[in-house]
């Protein structure tokens, strides 16, 4: 009776070890569609005048990692752990394998040139720390990251990749 008490122990405690070496910021979704990278600190000093500024150089790539479904992105939501959002209301189909920018700042969105205007000219993503999370159209998570300048950004080029 006590080698299976010890050894039901043991396997509870590297069950337990496994679990707790997962990072708590790693959330694995079973979707088509995920975070590819973020470009969270926009090259130069941040300006967020709609004429002038660089909220169009901070982007949230977001690619189709499916082998053969198109997918239309109308309806999905990012945010931010601040709780700032972006709701897709246009349709954008991505292929498989294809990706689209979703840029700070004004300009045309384009299926062409794979970007996704914001619309807005303040900066959604936090150059030292953040959360992001991308939402299907049913409001069940689709993907999720969570990053540190130090942590997640060795080389501190505010660039970040998730998927590859």
């Amino acid at each position: 009776m006590r080698i299976r008490i010890v050894a039901t122990t043991a396997v509870a405690a590297g069950t337990l070890a496994a679990l707790s070496a997962v990072p708590a910021q790693a959330t694995e979704y079973s979707s088509a569609l995920k975070i590819r990278g973020i470009q969270y600190d926009a090259p130069g000093s941040d300006s967020n005048n709609c004429r002038t500024g660089n909220t169009d150089e901070e982007y949230l790539t977001i690619k189709n990692y499916s082998s053969g479904t198109t997918v239309n992105l109308k309806g999905y939501v990012v945010k931010d752990k601040a709780g700032n959002r972006f709701a897709f209301t246009a349709n954008h189909y991505l292929q498989p394998g294809d990706y689209v920018k979703l840029r700070g700042g004004n300009g045309s969105d384009s299926d062409a040139k794979n970007v996704v205007y914001r619309d807005n000219c303040n900066f959604m993503w936090n150059n030292d720390k953040d959360s992001i999370y991308l939402y299907k159209p049913s409001g069940t998570g689709a993907d999720s990251h969570s990053y540190t300048k130090s942590g997640s950004d060795p080389d501190r080029n505010g660039y970040i990749t998730y998927h590859n």
